[in-house]
């Protein structure tokens, strides 16, 4: 069976992590298959949002598989980190907005995958963390680094210390989720804000993203260049002109990423 199922739904590809029989925790195979269906989308012109979840209705991930770790060297784990780590950083660098459709469990490796992601919408019913110092390790596929970027260093370090297991209620007051939806509803709810992405232009939404996450490692003047770069990219598209003819014509435009 494939650890990963992929599909592509107009300009919407869909990943699904399949391992559900494990939670859908991480092995290298799945690392592998992973990691060469991420560098796929990331050139292929005609996806334009990207939504990463988990087979089964338990578990989105609950990270490393602990039954292959337990069999593994001292190499092997880290060649095994380094690969997720590896893996994760091409998720959070593809051009196109990702959203992880958090739809169970989200523990240590799994929830390092979600904060990779653009943003997280999250079953009401479920629990997340980072888990891994009650494992006596630290997160290591970025954890340490994307949640206190996104939620602040005190209350990362709060939840990473403690290894705390949030609601997903809660994870919405920590900012680390960036909507909740019933069990029932969650497809539709990502769905539905993955078609507002969609509504509007492929090279201005990835221009945007870019501008953002490279303006965000920089000081406010080295930002600011950054957009006004990314902004004169969209300037000769002829999704541009589209745009000012269909506000014209009092039309909803037409893109085609060009």
């Amino acid at each position: 069976m494939d650890t990963i199922h992929y599909e592509q739904r107009n300009n919407l590809a869909f990943i699904t992590l399949n391992r559900p029989e494990a939670m859908n925790a991480f092995n290298y195979d799945m690392l592998l298959e992973l990691g060469q269906v991420a560098e796929a989308i990331r050139i292929n012109p005609d996806i334009r949002v990207v939504v990463f979840t988990g087979a089964g209705e338990k578990a989105f991930s609950v990270g490393a598989d602990l039954k292959e770790r337990k069999t593994m060297t001292d190499d092997l784990v880290k060649r095994n980190i380094f690969k997720i780590g590896e893996v994760f950083s091409t998720i959070e660098n593809l051009p196109q907005p990702t959203i992880a459709m958090m739809n169970g469990f989200a523990f240590g490796g799994g929830m390092e995958l979600a904060l990779a992601c653009d943003f997280r919408i999250a079953a009401d019913d479920t629990l997340l963390g980072l888990t891994e110092t009650s494992l006596g390790i630290i997160p290591g596929a970025g954890g340490t680094q994307r949640l206190p970027r996104l939620i602040g260093e005190a209350k990362a370090m709060e939840l990473i210390l403690t290894a705390r297991r949030l609601t997903s209620a809660e994870a919405l007051e920590y900012g680390l989720v960036t909507r909740l939806a019933t069990r029932e509803q969650l497809a539709d709810v990502a769905g539905a804000f993955a078609d507002s992405i969609l509504a509007n232009g492929p090279i201005a939404l990835q221009q945007a993203k870019f501008a953002i996450k490279n303006g965000m490692n920089t000081d406010l003047q080295t930002g600011l260049q950054i957009e006004r770069k990314a902004y004169e990219i969209t300037i000769p598209t002829e999704d541009r002109v589209e745009a000012l003819a269909a506000f014209g014509e009092k039309r909803k435009p037409v893109f085609k990423g060009k």
